[in-house]
């Protein structure tokens, strides 16, 4: 435990499943605390925010800020308001992701997308709820009492998840002809649209420990190999999985026609790949010795995930 009274870190003796399902309850309390309903009737869009936000998932990204900020020590009060943040970010995306206007999905976490337990407007009306209160949390001292620091997080999870980041990776999957796309464009547009926004937790954490350049390109290797093969592995979910292991309706990307990994070499290169990229990850993490063994497991977790 801790001297600052605050949780302690993930532990070795604790499997990664049972790492990240503790991370998972304190993550959840903190965004239900932070998503508090209101009275009148505004209420129904705080429904819908507490609605995609709560309603379960793996809860990696928040992970991957809180074990990244945990090798410099950060209080966990600060690494879980930040990691509520990116959680709050990611299920504003997944939100407008569902409409009908882009991937046009029904189901997701194994239950009714937002638009269909509510409706389109709620949907996206919450979506643009949960990005704005994201960077509320960040700005508020009880994040970081630095407000440098604050600016930082808030810049680079804005670079993340904007048109340079998970926005614009977005609009080249809705614009491109698929048929076309050569390896280095299936690439690029991963890294915007998946890939971004799991390599900027790992610079959260870093930066909530005011960790210095060399260490913040060390995590920011980690966590964009850790993207590339999470999106890999998603690929291969894609194809292989079944709707109930995965919440959600699959072989879209075949149906669609899409240009992936698995689709350019399929599913054994691609798993050599993701496997490749983990191994470089993992690689990436050297200087912290034995402090970044839950990193180490989130990226193994990364290929061998089901869901």
């Amino acid at each position: 435990m801790r001297q600052d009274g605050a949780e302690s870190a993930p532990g070795h003796s604790l499997t990664f499943s049972e790492d990240l399902r503790r991370v998972a309850d304190s993550l959840n309390a903190c965004v239900d605390e932070l998503l508090p309903l209101p009275d009148g009737p505004e209420q129904r869009v705080v429904e819908a925010m507490r609605y995609s936000a709560l309603n379960g998932g793996k809860r990696l990204r928040p992970f991957l800020t809180i074990a990244s900020a945990d090798l410099f020590e950060v209080p966990r009060a600060h690494s879980l308001r930040a990691g509520a943040a990116v959680e709050m970010v990611h299920c504003y995306s997944l939100i407008h992701d569902d409409l009908p206007a882009m991937d046009d999905d029904d189901m997701r976490r194994g239950r009714p997308t937002c638009h269909k337990a509510f409706d389109e407007a709620t949907a996206i009306l919450a979506g643009d709820a949960l990005l704005t209160q994201a960077f509320s949390v960040l700005s508020d001292d009880a994040t970081h009492p630095n407000g440098d620091t604050r600016a930082k997080i808030i810049a680079t999870l804005a670079d993340a998840a904007g048109a340079a980041g998970m926005v614009g990776g977005q609009m080249l999957d809705l614009m491109v002809e698929q048929s076309d796309m050569a390896e280095e464009d299936v690439e690029r547009l991963q890294a915007l649209k998946t890939g971004r926004l799991l390599a900027a937790p790992c610079l959260i954490g870093g930066l909530l420990g005011q960790a210095d350049a060399d260490t913040l390109e060390s995590l920011d290797a980690y966590g964009s190999c850790l993207g590339a093969a999470f999106q890999i592995t998603d690929d291969l979910l894609d194809l292989e999985a079944t709707e109930s292991d995965l919440g959600k309706a699959t072989g879209k990307d075949a149906a669609a026609g899409k240009v992936t990994f698995v689709s350019l070499h399929g599913p054994e290169r691609a798993r050599n790949r993701a496997k490749t990229l983990v191994d470089q990850a993992v690689a990436a993490l050297s200087r912290f010795g034995d402090a970044a063994e839950p990193l180490r497991a989130a990226a193994a977790f990364t290929v061998s995930r089901r869901s």
